[in-house]
């Protein structure tokens, strides 16, 4: 009793850890290091209602798959630089033309802002020749936005979905923000427009040894009917028609979304 009277007292007069603040969402999307352009998109990504639904906190480990140009990087690495991890998992420096053009833009993002980016951690999403998005169990949050069409297309997507499942931590979250489908679309509609269906999403995920735990209608757009010639490349920012009904799919603005939150069961 003598020697656990004292160890008590001391545990009591030790103050609780404080609590890490909540995300500045607000700090990060005005930041100087946007462009004009990526902000003008928030309207359509709602990327603090989004990146909230999926739990971000500080001091969390996140990986953000085939980040592209850097879009959400822009978001992500102000809120994690100073309390977390970011692991973006981009194109291989042994990929093709295509990919090696992507990964160097986003490089010259990340150098062109240390005191932004300093912080992010490049790892490889090259499937399926390399795969090594994040130590395996190290992540709180694995992020993919507008991409799951991308890997099936490729035949990759139960590789890259076994990864995040590997890269997670039990009770991990797995987030997902896809262009939705109908439900019904064949495969081969779905590898060829960009849109594919939550039930798909779902599936795939499930096959993967993830729960759906929740979904959101953030990102959804009712005016999209998902049935454009040139798929969701016909809508806005690419606009692959060119000046042809140019207006009319500016009006219809950018795709219609699933979000989608699954978890890695913590047994």
């Amino acid at each position: 009793m003598k020697i656990l009277f004292p160890l008590l007292v001391a545990l009591f007069l030790v103050p609780a850890r404080a609590a890490l603040a909540a995300p500045d969402f607000a700090a990060a999307l005005a930041g100087e290091h946007r462009s004009e352009e990526n902000r003008a998109r928030d309207d359509w990504r709602h990327p603090a209602e989004t990146l909230a639904f999926f739990g971000l906190e500080p001091g969390m480990t996140v990986v953000e798959l085939s980040p592209g140009g850097g879009w959400y990087t822009e978001v992500l690495a102000p809120l994690l630089k100073d309390e977390g991890k970011l692991y973006a998992a981009h194109f291989g420096v042994n990929s093709g033309a295509y990919a090696r053009r992507s990964l160097g833009g986003f490089l010259r993002k990340l150098g062109a802002d240390n005191d932004v980016y300093g912080g992010v951690v490049v790892s490889t999403l090259a499937p399926p020749a390399t795969i090594d998005i994040a130590p395996a169990g190290s992540a709180d949050l694995v992020l993919a936005f507008r991409n799951v069409h991308s890997w099936l297309r490729g035949d990759t997507l139960e590789p890259v979905f076994a990864a995040v499942f590997e890269a997670l931590k039990p009770g991990g979250v797995f987030g997902v923000v896809q262009h939705r489908a109908p439900e019904g679309r064949a495969i081969e509609d779905m590898k060829n427009t960009g849109y594919v269906t939550e039930a798909y999403v779902i599936a795939a995920a499930e096959a993967a040894g993830f729960e759906l735990a929740d979904s959101a209608e953030i990102n959804a757009n009712p005016k999209d009917t998902a049935d454009h010639p040139e798929g969701v490349w016909t809508l806005p920012p690419t606009l692959a028609l060119g000046d042809k009904d140019r207006e009319r799919y500016l009006a219809i603005g950018e795709s219609d979304r699933m979000t989608l939150k699954f978890v890695k069961p913590a047994s």
